[in-house]
């Protein structure tokens, strides 16, 4: 049995101005066939790195084929896009005239967010051109983020499709073994999936940190395995794409009982549509959360700011949070990260422990608000450093710490969202010793800083990314959608 696996991911905000190129994929994922590290899986590569892993042991071959992958921002441009998917079909074509037998299966790690220009659905466009070189007899699987646009034409070119089920996503690798399973097992006539789809037609956010979406996701877990029921995916949506098909949906895959999966698609859709405004944490203004965080009674306390998230596609370089801690004389208080290589490389210039004036910060659009301009003291620095985030490695490039008073800043060469602890401890900051930790972050710091926080407040900033999605300029989306209209209809569409 030859299974073949690749990676092609990024997660699009098309109102980001910040477009995305090869070398946006080269300073974050990019491997050639045989180059992925042996120690975790990196972005979206999971199912690549589950199946090297198990292979002997399950009696299969896999071919490698390329991974790329990028940090959310803007666009992807066409020539890149195509010269990226033509390369892992090339492969493919390869393995499949092999002198030792074509594929049994494809494996493919994607995001499920992409968009390129000309192509509102890169993964619908690679999982159709997979299907057209191996056939319909081969097994295709599939691993998306919940935060993806769950698209007809990708849904019906798999025959597999599972999504990470948490938010923090810690569960990558165990939703690619999941994946892998499915596809043995449908190899090796154990099972026949069979899917369905429904739409909720609605946009939200759904930390499975909060408790509805924790019982909902637990609910949804036990489900599986019994009765028939393979697997159970929710489709979140990535509300800062600007496509048709954005939207949450629930996609359920049965043993050959297309009755049971639509039945149950369509209760547990119905139940999450029951869950719309309720899911989201509360959002405090700037001035009200930075004043709760020093009135509590504890420490750290963390202070999330989804609004300035790379992980959505903004830049992570806006000062308002900042500003206003050093404006009221914060003490004790860290903030991680803000994007800005050249303000590295300035802090690498003038060396450990020296003070000069620095502008940082504010560069990219008028979201990102105006650069700070301060008297810094260089605390620490750290060449080509990283950051965890459940079994992956997130490079942070270059990264300097400055002080500003009370306030410590992490300056980041790499564009990426505060994830693990050590965004902090590469530069000396222990977050368990300071009394405010600020993190650019919609939830995802939430599987390392959750378990040390006193408390943990979100506020809402001025940044690009607006938790009022009746705010976002939208022209593609299909209406009507809540909340941007009150009635809407749901329903089975596979």
């Amino acid at each position: 049995m030859r299974l073949f696996s690749a990676t092609l991911a990024t997660e699009t905000n098309t109102f980001s101005p910040m477009p995305t190129s090869l070398s946006g994929y080269r300073e974050c994922v990019f491997y050639r066939p045989g180059e992925h590290p042996n120690d975790a899986p990196r972005m979206c590569t999971a199912p690549l790195f589950v199946a090297r892993n198990r292979a002997a042991a399950e009696g299969f071959t896999l071919v490698e084929g390329s991974c790329f992958a990028a940090s959310p921002a803007g666009t992807t441009n066409r020539a890149d896009y195509e010269f990226m998917r033509d390369e892992i079909l090339g492969q493919l074509k390869e393995a499949h005239s092999s002198k030792d037998g074509p594929v049994d299966g494809v494996l493919l790690g994607l995001h499920g967010a992409m968009v390129a220009h000309g192509y509102d659905d890169p993964e619908g466009d690679i999982i159709e051109r997979v299907r057209a070189i191996v056939g319909p007899k081969v097994v295709i699987g599939v691993e998306l983020d919940p935060h993806c646009h769950l698209t007809l034409k990708r849904v019906r070119g798999a025959d597999i499709t599972i999504l990470y089920k948490e938010f923090p996503h810690t569960d990558v690798a165990e939703r690619a073994e999941d994946l892998l399973d499915l596809v043995l097992a449908t190899l090796r006539g154990k099972v026949k999936p069979v899917t369905s789809l429904f739409d909720c037609r609605q946009i939200g956010s759904y930390p499975t940190t909060q408790p509805l979406m924790r019982a909902f996701v637990d609910r949804i877990k036990a489900m599986e395995g019994k009765g028939g029921v393979l697997s159970i995916s929710i489709g979140h949506c990535f509300p800062y794409g600007d496509v048709e098909e954005l939207t949450g949906r629930i996609l359920v895959i049965t043993d050959n009982d297309k009755p049971l999966a639509d039945r149950l698609a369509s209760e547990l859709g119905q139940e999450f549509i029951s869950m719309r405004g309720r899911t989201a944490p509360p959002y405090e203004t700037v001035e009200g959360g930075i004043a709760s965080a020093r009135a509590h009674n504890g420490s750290p306390v963390v202070i999330a700011d989804p609004a300035d998230n790379a992980g959505g596609g903004a830049p992570t370089d806006n000062t308002t949070i900042l500003r206003h801690l050093i404006a009221t004389g914060a003490e004790s208080a860290a903030l991680a990260p803000i994007w800005d290589p050249m303000a590295v490389r300035l802090c690498f210039d003038a060396g450990l422990n020296a003070e000069f004036p620095l502008r940082f910060g504010g560069k990219i659009a008028p979201t990102s608000g105006p650069p700070i301009d301060a008297t810094v003291t260089v605390a620490a620095l750290a060449p080509d450093a990283w950051q965890s985030f459940g079994p992956t490695r997130v490079p942070l490039g270059d990264c300097a710490a400055i002080r500003i008073g009370g306030v410590e800043v992490v300056l980041i060469s790499n564009r990426t969202q505060a994830l693990g602890l050590e965004i902090f401890r590469n530069l000396g900051i222990e977050p368990t010793a300071r009394k405010i930790l600020v993190v650019k972050s919609t939830n995802h710091f939430m599987g390392a800083f959750g378990p040390v926080a006193s408390k943990v407040i979100y506020v809402d900033s001025d940044g690009p990314l607006s938790r009022d999605y009746r705010k976002l300029p939208y022209t593609k989306v299909r209406r009507p959608i809540w909340p941007l209209d009150e009635q809407t209809a749901p329903g089975l569409i596979h």
